[in-house]
Formats: C-alpha cells, sequence, structure tokens
C-alpha cells in the first residue's frame, strides 16, 4: 500500500521514526476497513497558514483545523491506473495544530498526528463522523486502529 509523505512545513520538527508510525497507521485502516489491492495515500504535512488556507477555500471556514481530507474516490471510480491500485486521496495535517492538540489532551504529539492521519484515512473511505451513532462508531473504530499500532495501545497518555 504506497504511501506518500510530503512535508511542506517547517515549523514542526519531525521525530524519527513518525513517518514510518503513520505509514503503519495508514496500512492498519485500510486492512481494517477490508480495502483490496495496492492503493495510494498521501500524507501532507503543513502550518497553521497552509491548513486555514484551505479550510477557506473549500470549507468556507476561517482559521486553521487540524486535518483535512480530500477524498479521488468520489462518485465513479477512474479510468485507468488500476493496476497500481487506486489513488483514494490526500489526508493533509496541521502539525502546528497538532503540537497545540497533544498538549490540551495530555498525550503525546506521535499519538495525535496518528489519530489525526487514521481520522483522515476514514474520511477518505467514506466515513463520516457526524453526530450520535455516527459519530460514537467512528470514534470507536479509530480507537481500534490506533490500539493496535501505537507502542503504548493507543491510550490517550
Amino acid at each position: 500500500m504506497p504511501v506518500f509523505v510530503n512535508n511542506l512545513q517547517d515549523k514542526v520538527s519531525i521525530e524519527d521514526g513518525l513517518e514510518e508510525l503513520l505509514i503503519a497507521v495508514v496500512d492498519e485502516a485500510l486492512r481494517d476497513s477490508g480495502i483490496a489491492g495496492d492503493p495510494e495515500v498521501s500524507l501532507v504535512f503543513v502550518d497553521d497558514e497552509y491548513i486555514a488556507d484551505l479550510n477557506r477555500q473549500y470549507r468556507s471556514v476561517e482559521g486553521p483545523t487540524d486535518v483535512l481530507s480530500f477524498a479521488l474516490q468520489e462518485g465513479e471510480p477512474m479510468p485507468g491506473g488500476e493496476e497500481e491500485g487506486p489513488m483514494l486521496g490526500d489526508v493533509v495535517i496541521s502539525l502546528e495544530t497538532a503540537t497545540r492538540q497533544a498538549g490540551e489532551y495530555g498525550h503525546s504529539f506521535q499519538r495525535e498526528t496518528a489519530y489525526l492521519t487514521v481520522h483522515g484515512v476514514l474520511h477518505l473511505l467514506g466515513f463520516d463522523h457526524g453526530t450520535g451513532p455516527e459519530k460514537q462508531q467512528m470514534r470507536e473504530r479509530e480507537e481500534a486502529i490506533l490500539n493496535r499500532v501505537l507502542p503504548s495501545g493507543g491510550s490517550k497518555t
């Protein structure tokens, strides 16, 4: 499962092993969802200014957010390119926001970026967290995936 990582920011340093962890999170989320073939996912690390521009442009929401997903598999499948597997889309993560949220939630930056990654990948796969049962089901799936991948079992601390 090709996972491409692109760092477009320089405000937060990327720890050794972070990219490998996040690739493992993507792989586990795809396996957990029964995705066959060899789909492509792109992880893009940005700063708050960059993600705020995307948030304004695509969601008409002012200010930065933590993660945005841009699915390429909505609607009809794209012709050709299936030999390599479908291109699922991009998960864009603000590492500045991830740093702040890790402190607010009392867990590591590593766990926060892993959570944002699995959250974004599930959105690429069509999951939505709306309200009520959908939100709870998505949250439970995220935690189950994190529990299988993170060294600490995905606990919040």
